[in-house]
């Protein structure tokens, strides 16, 4: 099986400085690429100098996470793709397990580790953490994190499973796969893009699983900082937009209006923190959300939707 370790990098010089090394020293398995958006850096200069055996791929512009991985992946011959962030420390043996599983379960399409705190390594990450979920509303979270409370890993999640989506910090995907689904949503440009092309796995009968045994740390917050009004925006819109293309139906309505509630009320509390501009971020989200309806109606696969729909609560905790 033929694995490709790819790292999405944009003026992340340092980053690739910091957590490269661990890549490359422990994914002997797979050969690694670099996938850069038209850094304005010396990222590349970087890895030409200092990382030779690491094959580069140049855009000519940053197209962002799903539009960078979109066509840098078109130019990657692989079986298996290992879309690995910039800010990411792998360990020993971190491929084998998912090459295993991906070898013995031939539905198995898109796989996740369990992807821990770089900054505090006893703790799951708030990326990922032991594999994503949503609950009624649509909202995403994970075992081992719900909202910002993280827990402590304890074992807890040491249990192979199946899960709703897998993480973008780092994201196993059957090149086939990623090609049949024309890989993201490059509307969404960045976050929950993962969720909605998991989904649209999902409406085909295909799994998600999460790997215990393979361990991950994430760093967080490289691309966009936690507390980016921008981030708020885009996780804000395009979860709107996933749930309008992939609920079936009869869930469309009420749960938009639901969360045209919610997330007002959500806009209150970011003021009442003396966040302004998260507030009018929700409301940016919200508007652009509803600008662009239409085509994600036309996005819809509504006949998968309707074969799919019955499964639907299983996997929504």
């Amino acid at each position: 099986m033929k694995i490709a370790v790819v790292i999405l990098n944009w003026n992340g010089r340092k980053l690739l400085e910091k957590f490269l090394p661990s890549v490359v020293a422990y994914s002997r398995e797979a050969k690694i690429w670099v996938i850069d958006n038209a850094s304005t850096d010396d990222s590349v200069l970087f890895l030409q100098e200092n990382f030779p055996t690491v094959a580069l791929v140049k855009l000519d512009k940053n197209y962002g996470y799903a539009g960078g991985y979109n066509r840098g992946l078109k130019q990657i011959d692989a079986d298996v793709y290992a879309l690995v962030n910039s800010d990411i420390e792998v360990t020993a043996n971190w491929l084998l397990p998912v090459i295993k599983r991906f070898e013995n379960e031939t539905d198995t399409v898109v796989l996740q580790p369990k992807i821990k705190d770089y900054k505090n390594k006893k703790m799951f990450e708030y990326a990922g953490a032991a594999g994503g979920f949503l609950d009624f509303f649509g909202y995403p979270y994970c075992d081992g994190r719900v909202l910002f409370k993280v827990e402590e890993d304890k074992g807890q999640y040491d249990t192979p499973k199946d899960i709703f989506w897998a993480s973008g910090a780092c994201f196993f995907v059957r090149q086939k796969t990623f090609d049949r689904h024309k890989g993201f949503d490059e509307s969404f440009f960045a976050h929950q893009e993962e969720i909605d092309l998991c989904w649209r796995i999902r409406h085909t009968g295909k799994l998600v699983k999460y790997e215990p045994s393979s361990v991950v740390y994430h760093l967080g917050g490289a691309s966009l900082a936690y507390q980016s009004p921008f981030k708020t925006y885009l996780n804000f819109r395009n979860n709107l937009m996933m749930l309008f293309k992939n609920l079936p139906f009869f869930y469309i309505f009420p749960v938009i209006f639901i969360r045209l509630l919610l997330d007002g009320l959500a806009g209150i509390v970011f003021l009442m923190q003396g966040k302004p501009a998260h507030t009018w971020a929700v409301v940016k989200a919200h508007f652009g959300f509803y600008k662009r309806t239409p085509a994600v109606w036309r996005q819809r696969p509504d006949k998968a939707i309707k074969k799919y729909y019955n499964r639907f609560s299983i996997f929504i905790k």
